[in-house]
């Protein structure tokens, strides 16, 4: 039964301008990047400091103690890069440490088998090597000129203010409050006497925040000493010493070693435009594998239809047949995945797309007291089942589902992606077939409503779609019908930046609360 209004009507505002766009999922992440770009900051300058910004806001999404990707766009070189920043295993992670239990499915984001104690998807036993610091560092060694210290502050200064606890906020610490407590670090962070934190009556207007101080002071450090010390400093010992306090296997070797990568994008020809994917461990290739197929699929109309839809659930049926059986990556639809994306255009054309995770949401439930970090649970991406093509091993990079994506058509270029584990890749893949296929902008695409094949043999589509769209996609498998509502999200969340003619453009999920495009102020010519 849907409880829900019939007749609201939810929409966000676009407004085109000549000065960068930040597109992120909390407002405030994106208007510490605007004002970045307002400084004179490039598109990374930009990123990067959003990045750290939006691990204080939304810390239960990602942080420094994550990983992820993003696909780089440069306009004066005309080209796109990936670079890869995902978590790995710890090199003494044993297997056997994680024994099966007999009980049958595990409990949050993958249907592996059942780990004793659930030491794969909670606790310090289920933490990874973190990799967006260096992802960060990387990206602004080859791409910033704003200095790192400069790009941190903001996040510093978040975080000396304390995480406001509004109503979303109160539900969203309250959806994982059993799991926090486990952790008396994290309980001491998020609870109030192991409950999750009160908000305001109806007509109050009171606020209340969390103590993040521990973590304005980490972040402070590593804007003073620099992205290393997080891998082979100060940051480093304290963080290893917590973890492992709390039975994990992170070492110090592990953050001594770790480094991002950059590398070139999967660039993928499309209706005569061109597609950029990720390259790696990621939902890139499945993009490009989708897109192949629905070139030759259907031939665009003057606005979606039952074939375009159609062609999509069939495209993502068979790309999730094939990454289920040669990747092993298996999590369930309807599990909450904690990740975030946020996309950057700059007034020259530079363009960044950012997923950052801590995997599921509040990552390992875990709280380094030494830093104030939220750590991930990484090592949950992996089967526990020996054989496998994913299964648990030491040393050993972790399969995301981040997708962040350019794409380029007609004179028009965009900066793409979602956060909501399994559903990105439909979601990046309906935004992508809406603006290159309809020509649709990004207004357009954003407020268009989609639908999501995931590889649960159920199609779940928009129930604003059209009564013939639907019948279209019956006929292919069952179909579902589902509202976009705040919480939870039926589909992805996506965020992203658009280009044309000069003029830029952002736009977030229309759905969510937080999220939202901050252009820079316009600066006028002399």
């Amino acid at each position: 039964m849907n409880n829900f209004s019939t007749t609201q009507n939810v929409r966000k505002r676009v407004t085109a301008t000549h000065g960068g766009v930040v597109a992120a999922q909390h407002r405030k992440a994106a208007e510490v990047g605007a004002a970045i770009l307002e400084s004179g900051g490039d598109a990374m300058d930009a990123a990067v400091a959003t990045s750290f910004a939006i691990g204080v806001v939304e810390p239960w999404m990602s942080g420094p103690a994550g990983g992820g990707c993003m696909m780089i766009w440069r306009e004066a070189e005309q080209k796109a890069y990936t670079l890869f920043f995902g978590m790995r295993s710890p090199k003494a992670l044993d297997p056997a440490d994680y024994p099966l239990d007999g009980s049958g499915k595990s409990s949050d984001l993958f249907p592996w088998l059942s780990v004793k104690d659930d030491r794969n998807v909670q606790g310090a036993t289920a933490i990874a090597v973190p990799g967006t610091v260096a992802g960060m560092e990387l990206a602004h060694k080859n791409f910033g000129r704003i200095g790192w210290k400069d790009l941190l502050s903001p996040a510093v200064s978040l975080a000396k203010d304390g995480l406001l606890v509004d109503w979303y906020a109160s539900l969203i610490i309250a959806s994982t409050t059993r799991e926090l407590a486990k952790d008396p670090d994290a309980a001491k962070l998020f609870l109030e006497d192991g409950q999750w934190p009160t908000i305001a009556g109806w007509t109050a207007l009171s606020q209340k925040r969390l103590d993040m101080g521990q973590l304005a002071q980490t972040l402070q450090r590593l804007a003073d000493a620099g992205a290393r010390d997080f891998y082979e400093g100060d940051i480093a010992r304290a963080m290893v010493a917590d973890v492992s306090a709390k039975g994990g296997s992170l070492s110090l070797a592990d953050l001594k070693a770790y480094r991002a990568d950059l590398r070139d994008a999967i660039s993928v020809p499309y209706r005569g435009g061109m597609v950029h994917a990720s390259k790696g461990l990621t939902a890139g290739p499945n993009l490009a594998e989708c897109l192949s197929t629905m070139q030759q699929a259907f031939e665009p109309g003057a606005s979606p239809d039952g074939a375009s839809y159609g062609a999509m659930v069939d495209a993502l049926g068979t790309t999730y047949r094939n990454r289920l059986k040669t990747m092993g990556d298996q999590d369930a639809p309807h599990a909450p995945s904690c990740t975030t994306h946020f996309s950057v255009v700059d007034r020259d054309g530079n363009m960044v797309a950012v997923t950052q995770t801590l995997l599921s949401i509040f990552g390992s439930r875990v709280v380094s007291p030494s830093t104030g970090l939220l750590m991930n649970n990484g090592i949950m991406w992996f089967d526990p089942e020996p054989g496998k093509p994913n299964s648990l091993a030491p040393d050993k990079g972790c399969l995301m589902n981040v997708c962040p994506t350019l794409g380029e058509i007609g004179g028009r270029r965009f900066a793409i992606g979602a956060s909501g584990g399994r559903k990105i890749l439909p979601a990046v893949l309906n935004l992508t077939s809406f603006m290159m296929d309809f020509g649709l902008d990004l207004e357009g695409a954003f407020h268009q409503p989609r639908v999501d094949n995931s590889g649960s043999e159920i199609t779940i589509a928009d129930e604003d779609l059209a009564p013939e769209i639907l019948a279209s996609l019956e006929k292919i498998q069952p179909t579902v019908t589902a509202k976009r509502t705040v919480y939870p999200y039926a589909f992805a969340c996506p965020a992203g930046v658009m280009r044309e003619n000069g003029m830029n453009t952002g736009c977030t999920e229309i759905m969510s609360p937080w999220g939202d495009a901050v252009a820079e102020k316009e600066i006028k010519s002399a």
